[in-house]
């Protein structure tokens, strides 16, 4: 007696399972018994974290820097998409008209190209147009007026749909309107398109090579905070083998802490990219601004922050099951 009483855990056993064979008449006696059970083993667990508060935050913490960082970074590449996103007005194609092309036939032509599926945006620019902005930009205004004829074509710019992602067909769409009877002449420039998307794909794998390092840390350290927290409560799992238990019931407080690791390690994770981008949201925009450009800073959306502590709580189960599925298979009651 004086050595159960010395091991709580192994009178929690035998009450679980006197309430499971108890509530096996019914089954929602037994769903009962099992929602019970585990949210001792929920509640229990996250009380274990508290009762060790140095260890668990200084694991914690380890976690979330890892977690941050590779948040961080995919936050920087969201952003960057979002910037290359302003400049896709410079991907555009211009299509100058020969001189003899109405306007009325221009719009017509541009009305047949709006139909084309890959193509985002069309809008004509009228020679009147060309000419006052010519006027505007050029600072000859009185030597303009003194022209007899407006020398300036109509010209068509054409905005075509996802510019950055896909390079070859950007080029055919650029090689089928150079082609049509009314352009006179065709520009584009695609050398500067590619310079973007080579950035931008740079970018991305660097933040997918980053995050599955990262994300294989959170799953390592996370294993090896069950594993010694098995050893350190090597007693306590034999004592409850030798009562019966099964593995699955030792496993369960441990699955919850590591369930209790994970959520919080990415809940801090969230707060430390937030803070983080809070600081640099106004050096950024001021930035923005003197280049007279509207980009804000994207943080992480509601959906985005789901998607970061479901990650980091489902890696870190994953890394705790592993371990405990072949630790405590090897504790064999003496």
């Amino acid at each position: 007696m004086k050595q159960i009483d010395k091991y709580p855990h192994k009178i929690q056993v035998k009450q679980d399972t006197r309430q499971t064979q108890k509530a096996g008449g019914s089954f929602t006696d037994r769903l009962i018994a099992w929602r019970d059970q585990h949210a001792q083993a929920l509640f229990s667990s996250l009380g274990g974290l508290f009762a060790k508060p140095f260890t668990s935050t200084m694991t914690i913490g380890v976690l979330a820097i890892a977690i941050a960082l590779a948040s961080g970074f995919y936050l920087v590449v969201v952003n960057l998409q979002q910037l290359t996103g302003g400049l896709e007005a410079s991907n555009q194609i211009s299509l100058f008209l020969r001189d003899e092309i109405s306007e009325t036939r221009a719009k017509q032509f541009a009305d047949s190209i709006r139909k084309n599926t890959d193509v985002q945006e069309v809008n004509v620019i009228s020679k009147q147009q060309a000419m006052q902005e010519f006027k505007n930009f050029s600072g000859f205004g009185d030597a303009i007026d003194s022209l007899e004829k407006n020398p300036l074509p109509i010209v068509i710019e054409v905005l075509p749909k996802d510019a950055l992602v896909d390079k070859e067909k950007l080029t055919s769409l650029f090689e089928n309107f150079k082609k049509a009877t009314e352009v006179d002449f065709a520009q584009i420039d695609l050398e500067w398109v590619a310079r973007l998307q080579a950035i931008v794909s740079s970018a991305r794998l660097a933040a997918i090579l980053l995050s599955t390092v990262l994300a294989m840390a959170v799953f390592f350290i996370a294993g090896n905070t069950i594993r010694l927290e098995i050893h350190n409560r090597r007693e306590e799992v034999i004592i409850a083998k030798l009562v019966g238990a099964t593995n699955r019931f030792i496993q369960r407080p441990f699955l919850y802490t590591g369930f209790w690791i994970g959520f919080l390690s990415g809940v801090a994770a969230w707060f430390i990219v937030t803070f983080m981008m809070l600081i640099l949201r106004s050096s950024v925009e001021n930035l923005s601004g003197l280049y007279a450009s509207e980009f804000h800073l994207l943080f992480f959306s509601y959906f985005e922050t789901l998607t970061l502590l479901a990650t980091s709580t489902l890696l870190a189960v994953i890394g705790s099951w592993l371990v405990l599925h072949i630790q405590v298979k090897q504790l064999k009651p003496e």
